[in-house]
């Protein structure tokens, strides 16, 4: 399915192609503190339409995960990766997806030990 989303303010703003039907929640350092529910996509299904600019990096552990964040309303709303064989993808927040009822999607979740990588 496509998706619109993006951050609180409404600064940055993409569309994505994903499927909501295998979701994580992880227990990083990051991912716990901010509650993020996440779902993986290919990084060509993604298109940041807005807000490029405005956007911020944050990188830890093995400095992989390009977490990036709104400057002015602090969210991050996705994530720029790859999988261990090397394709790029993207992490979407489902908190950030328009339309999307996270908390039921969350209840679906399959819970990632992140804590260990």
């Amino acid at each position: 399915m496509r998706f619109h989303g993006g951050c609180q303010c409404g600064t940055v703003r993409f569309t994505v192609e994903a499927s909501l039907d295998h979701p994580i929640v992880c227990n990083c350092s990051r991912c716990q503190r901010l509650g993020s529910v996440l779902v993986f996509a290919p990084r060509a299904g993604f298109d940041l339409e807005a807000g490029e600019g405005a956007l911020t990096e944050f990188l830890f552990n093995r400095m992989a995960i390009r977490h990036l964040f709104c400057k002015t309303c602090g969210i991050e709303s996705f994530a720029y990766g790859a999988m261990p064989d090397g394709t790029e993808m993207v992490a979407v927040n489902v908190n950030c997806l328009e339309g999307v009822d996270p908390r039921a999607i969350a209840a679906t979740a399959q819970a990632v030990d992140g804590r260990s990588f």
